[in-house]
């Protein structure tokens, strides 16, 4: 027993850097209950790495279990379950697909047709529908600014229920003000209007987001008012989007300023939105540009009737409003959107955006809402000097990798100052983080000379697995992975 039990973790060991090498033994042995037993071996290996077994860029799912069928679906199918492949001999089902190093999705397994959470992967993520499984490849960064930092001031929610006489529907409404917000009225705040307000603040974070960037000098302090849709499809995309546009300009925007102190200047005003919520901000704000002069589209769903609201913006009046649009390459519509940036920018729009490796999910959403708010509000406390800066760096792969405890990681700096010598300093950040995506040491937090700088990272306290380091010089960043294996 100890020679089979010797031989058997010796294959694992050989065999599992290689997800293919590991099917390849598999097939080769006879023996039905050897077959098994390989592969429970290798399960119970791969779940200390993580589920899906991702191998440089590919990302292998994984299911034990006896069962006429199973399929993966998720945003890079359309949810249109793809199905898996059984390993002969054994109970393992799978399926190999490559990611972008950065790719993010949500995915559920179809067993015999019945939709579940992938049970060998413990990271899921909220959804529309429900929570789904998350597959995050090793260049994704989680978003910290969603998580709750009991150390940062906290802004306050009040709610409010207002009635609309042109849709004659009552409408809940949740107002933020930031920690420091003046009631005296003497200070006045630009205004963040969200539609589908309550994903907003529980599947997106968004009021966790809002206290940590005002918290971190990244934005200005805000009110942000976060609106709920009686009937989201006709209020967003059918049948009342006109009428719903009304309410939102001439009833509520109204009603928010006479009780909260906020700026009047349209520039000062951003309506924003995910999907369907991206239509009825784009329609509404170009309806009403002396309303909201900035509009923020979260995946826009453009096509309702025919792409109206589309096809009213890129042929009709420009008109004074400056956009920021998000959107993942794993959507049906992203050719939409980035059919979008390039008429905007060709009729002269200010508009800006990014294309990310994710599908149509508050996953994406939650992570970037930052982007926008930053775009619009940035914190009027960063120097000249800062903005001044072009940053660049390198982040080497960090030596020994696998490691056991200790690595060194090597990375190089350099400041240059536009029209000047380069002789600036850089604001450097290096820090750690599990997968998923806590924080488990910060290593470097300070201002730097240019030059070539290395630091070594003691895992002693850690537990063996995949870990993350992220080096932040100014406002862009790198992303490493490395392996703590004691």
């Amino acid at each position: 027993m100890k020679f089979i039990f010797l031989f058997l973790f010796s294959a694992i060991v050989i065999y599992s850097s290689n997800f293919q090498d590991f099917l390849d033994r598999v097939n080769s042995i006879s023996s039905l209950t050897d077959k098994q037993t390989v592969v429970d071996s290798f399960i119970n290996y791969a779940q200390g790495i993580g589920i899906p077994y991702i191998e440089n860029y590919t990302a292998n799912f994984l299911y034990r279990g006896n069962t006429p069928s199973a399929a993966v679906a998720g945003d890079h199918n359309g949810w249109n379950g793809s199905a898996m492949t059984k390993l002969t001999g054994t109970n393992l089902w799978y399926q190999s697909l490559e990611f972008e190093n950065d790719a993010r999705i949500d995915y559920k397994l179809v067993i015999n047709g019945n939709w579940i959470l992938d049970p060998l992967n413990p990271n899921t993520i909220p959804g529309g529908f429900g929570p789904n499984s998350e597959l995050a490849m090793p260049g994704y960064v989680q978003p910290v600014e969603i998580n709750f930092n009991p150390s940062v001031p906290k802004g306050k929610l009040t709610s409010h229920s207002i009635y609309s006489a042109i849709t004659t529907k009552n409408y809940s409404v949740s107002v933020y003000t930031p920690f420091n917000y003046d009631t005296s009225k003497t200070t006045t705040y630009p205004t963040v209007y969200f539609q589908d307000g309550g994903d907003y603040l529980n599947l997106g974070s968004s009021k966790n987001v809002i206290d940590n960037l005002i918290a971190e000098n990244r934005i200005e302090e805000v009110i942000a008012v976060f609106v709920r849709p009686t009937n989201r499809n006709d209020e967003y995309a059918f049948a009342n989007r006109f009428k719903y546009s009304i309410f939102f300009a001439e009833e509520l925007v109204p009603i928010i300023d006479s009780i909260y102190s906020t700026k009047k200047d349209p520039i000062q005003r951003l309506i924003m939105g995910d999907s369907f919520g991206g239509n009825i901000s784009a329609l509404i704000s170009y309806q009403y540009p002396d309303v909201f002069g900035l509009c923020g589209l979260h995946s826009a769903a453009f096509w309702p009737n025919n792409y109206e609201v589309y096809n009213m913006i890129i042929s009709g009046d420009k008109k004074n409003i400056k956009y920021y649009s998000v959107w993942g390459k794993y959507e049906s519509l992203y050719s939409n959107m980035r059919n979008f940036l390039f008429q905007m920018t060709s009729l002269g729009y200010e508009i800006d955006g990014k294309e990310f490796n994710e599908g149509h999910s508050w996953g994406l959403w939650r992570a970037t809402t930052d982007l926008i708010l930053e775009y619009f509000f940035p914190s009027n406390s960063v120097s000249v000097e800062e903005l001044k800066i072009v940053d660049s760096f390198e982040l080497l792969q960090n030596y020994p990798n696998p490691f056991n405890p200790i690595t060194s990681i090597e990375y190089s700096i350099s400041a240059v100052e536009k029209g000047h010598a380069p002789s600036l300093q850089s604001n450097v950040i290096l820090k750690v983080y599990d997968i998923l995506g806590n924080e488990t040491a910060e290593l470097v937090n300070e201002r730097k000379e240019a030059g070539k700088y290395k630091v070594n990272f003691d895992g002693s306290q850690l537990t063996s697995g995949v870990y993350f380091y992220k080096l932040q010089v100014g406002k862009n960043s790198q992303v490493r992975k490395m392996i703590l294996l004691k």
